[in-house]
């Protein structure tokens, strides 16, 4: 398999070492230039790659090209076009122009727009993405060359997710680079995000997951009693794989290496049928693409399997959800990483200065950083024991909160505590070196080595968003420190001085403990940092004033690209639960209904039978479930009516903001009133007359 993997790695994609091989000396150069933002594209240059990447897939039996695009629907996007060109002997010939490798001219109409495009101002492009190779997918429709692109409308705003990432990018590797140069770097030109995306999923047989409305509608269970069984023995956390998941696995890492993408690492996760996968990090820009076309093919391949892939943040109620670990750094293009403290963090003023800018960052967009992590799914997760409390802060590690400790007490940090040997008591186990610092996983944002872990990105999200803000504020900050130092007198005392006033006046949100805890959250409201607890009550801080300063200063989004996207994910969020809502209430009345009503005939004419035949007969435990099931199945119907009665009542509000408010505390609440007896009904009602499967059989049967 070693051999295998070294041979089919990368296979799939039009990659630097296949571009050098296959392209001129000369345009290979122009286009290296290009992608490190030394050049401009020509049409001259495109032309040649163009031809070559053609020719490539056309060997490989590519018959068709797409641009490959993530609007902001949250997931990508694409449309097919044949290299055939007609021939004047009534043949075809396969042709592919430079000028439709740079642009592409799909309907903007129909993709969310918040009011940027209207409907009859259909006109969108999508521009080649050059710093991410273009790869080939093979699927029923046979082969296809997938080209990463941006998306923007006609008046040139973005409408997609990388547009503003590549923006982002752009910002933070100037701040980071004015910086690096006061210390004396100038062979350091370009500073990149590297990202490492860690991927939880869940997998149901596909025959269970068909007979779940649900399940096919939101991607979660919106009934469902406990299983006997859940994850309170801690068993299938790192457990033995079982056989059809580890085939699953196999085949999903052989795809994945073809495409280039380093999946690394895989194993169970807390809840059982769930799992995680886990990449080598990459540049922000490819890991994002990477990520997106990494759940594709998760659910493609799931289903070779017989299997389906759940990537909502919570499939099951009362277990572990799943979500996106974001694992950010900066790295210079001389291959040095930023967030490295070395052996003396005390000692090293650039390391320092850079994690103060983070702290300061996190601070003060506290609440920016907790809507980029929010969607409607993420709701049901935040803040249960698998993951982060909806209040944001930075955990550090008993070596750097030591060392910020002194730094704020006497400007000097003279120590830095040091990891030791692990000793484990057993003479035939290694002694090792410990890290420095234990792990906490129940902070949001927690610094891990050599890099931070935003631990609240949602499985389902696209990693594009959190990255695009996360690169903004630090840049912003670096930004301010950089116009300080810049004008310094005395840059060694200026440097430390600005450590330590950063430090002093952002220490608030440093946190090494128990995240999950009451006392916490109530430590948290005097420190006055921010509790947004569910996604409608962060949106709007995308468009305070503060936010847009951050932004516009920048050239990541315009003001109107902000509020465009405040009322895509008013709108986003109001249909999500409309749908949940409907399910909910078509199941209830097409399944549920009738399979109670059959078994309480069920019930009454066994009761009839018994009495008729015996009327001495002790028959009071069937008369009590009869009346318990029927005293329910009127809850179930009450329950049913307000909820119906109340989704009608969110269709007659007009303001997007209002109706999102409206479907989260009110139609919700009503979502969980109906669930709550048909969850009980589960329990009492003859599991063979059940209409669905049920959670024991959803993870514990093959």
């Amino acid at each position: 398999m070693a051999m295998k993997l070294t041979e089919i790695f990368g296979i799939d994609v039009f990659n630097e070492s296949l571009m050098r091989e296959r392209l001129p000396k000369d345009t290979f150069k122009a286009l290296k230039r290009v992608m490190e933002n030394r050049g401009e594209m020509t049409l001259e240059v495109a032309n040649v790659v163009a031809n070559a990447m053609k020719d490539w897939a056309i060997e490989r039996g590519a018959t068709h090209y797409t641009h490959w695009f993530q609007p902001l629907t949250g997931i990508t996007a694409e449309k097919h076009d044949s290299f055939i060109e007609p021939a004047a002997d009534g043949k075809v010939i396969m042709e592919f122009s430079g000028k439709e490798l740079i642009k592409g001219e799909p309907d903007a109409s129909s993709f969310p727009s918040g009011g940027l495009r209207a409907t009859f101002e259909a006109r969108g492009y999508t521009a080649w993405d050059c710093t991410s190779p273009a790869f080939l997918r093979e699927d029923a429709a046979g082969v296809t060359l997938c080209i990463p692109t941006a998306f923007c409308s006609y008046t040139g705003e973005a409408l997609d997710k990388k547009t503003p990432l590549l923006r982002s990018m752009a910002s933070l590797s100037k701040q980071a680079v004015r910086i690096l140069r006061l210390f004396g770097h100038g062979d350091v030109k370009r500073v990149e995000c590297s990202v490492g995306a860690e991927q939880e999923y869940f997998l149901v047989d596909r025959e269970k997951f068909i007979k779940r409305q649900d399940l096919i509608f939101t991607g979660r269970t919106l009934f469902g009693a406990p299983a006997p069984k859940g994850e309170e023995l801690e068993d299938h956390y790192f457990g033995s794989i079982r056989e059809r998941v580890a085939a699953f696995m196999k085949d999903l890492n052989e795809e994945l290496w073809k495409l280039g993408i380093h999946a690394k690492t895989q194993h169970n996760e807390v809840a059982p049928t769930q799992h995680e996968l886990a990449p080598i990090y990459g540049s922000v820009n490819i890991s994002t693409d990477h990520n997106q076309l990494s759940m594709d093919t998760m659910k493609k391949v799931a289903r070779r399997h017989g299997l389906e892939c759940l990537l909502h943040e919570k499939p099951y109620a009362g277990l572990s959800g799943s979500g996106k670990h974001n694992n950010w750094s900066m790295v210079t293009d001389t291959g040095k990483n930023l967030l490295d403290p070395g052996k003396t963090p005390n000692e090293n003023i650039q390391f320092l200065l850079f994690l103060s800018a983070i702290i300061k960052a996190v601070d003060d967009h506290a609440d920016l950083l907790r809507l980029s992590a929010s969607n409607p799914g993420n709701d049901h997760r935040l803040g249960t024991n698998e993951a982060p409390p909806a209040i944001i802060s930075v955990f550090l590690g008993e070596q750097l909160e030591d060392v910020v400790a002194q730094l704020i007490e006497t400007g000097e940090a003279k120590t830095a505590k040091q990891s030791g040997r692990l000793e484990t008591g057993v003479k035939t186990l290694p002694t090792f070196s410990k890290d420095a610092t234990d792990r906490n996983r129940t902070s949001p944002f927690a610094f891990t080595g050599n890099k931070f872990e935003f631990r609240m990105v949602g499985a389902s999200m696209s990693i594009a968003e959190p990255n695009t803000f996360l690169n903004a504020m630090v840049a912003e900050t670096l930004k301010e420190f950089a116009d300080e130092l810049e004008q310094a007198e005395d840059f060694d005392k200026a440097i430390h001085d600005l450590i330590k006033k950063t430090l002093t006046e952002h220490q608030r949100v440093i946190f090494n403990g128990n995240a999950y805890s009451k006392e916490w959250e109530e430590e948290a409201e005097r420190r006055g940092l921010p509790n947004i607890r569910t996604f409608v009550e962060a949106i709007e801080v995308l468009v305070n004033p503060k936010s847009i300063k951050l932004f516009e200063e920048q050239g990541i989004y315009s003001a109107a690209e902000l509020y465009s996207r405040v009322e895509i994910n008013y709108e986003n969020y109001s249909k999500v639960i409309n749908i949940e809502a409907r399910t909910m209430i078509d199941m209830v009345m097409r399944q549920y209904i009738p399979a109670v009503a059959e078994y309480m005939k069920a019930l009454a004419d066994s009761l009839n039978s018994v009495k008729a035949a015996c009327p001495a007969a002790e028959v009071m435990t069937q008369e009590v479930l009869l009346r318990e099931i029927s005293a329910k199945l009127t809850e179930v119907r009450r329950a049913l009516a307000s909820l119906r009665d109340t989704v009608e009542e969110a269709k007659k509000i007009e303001n997007a903001s209002e109706r999102a408010k409206f479907f989260r505390f009110s139609v919700c609440p009503k979502m969980d009133a109906l669930r709550k007896p048909v969850d009980c009904l589960e329990t009492m009602v003859d599991g063979r007359l059940w209409p669905v499967p049920t959670y024991g059989e959803l993870m514990f049967e093959e």
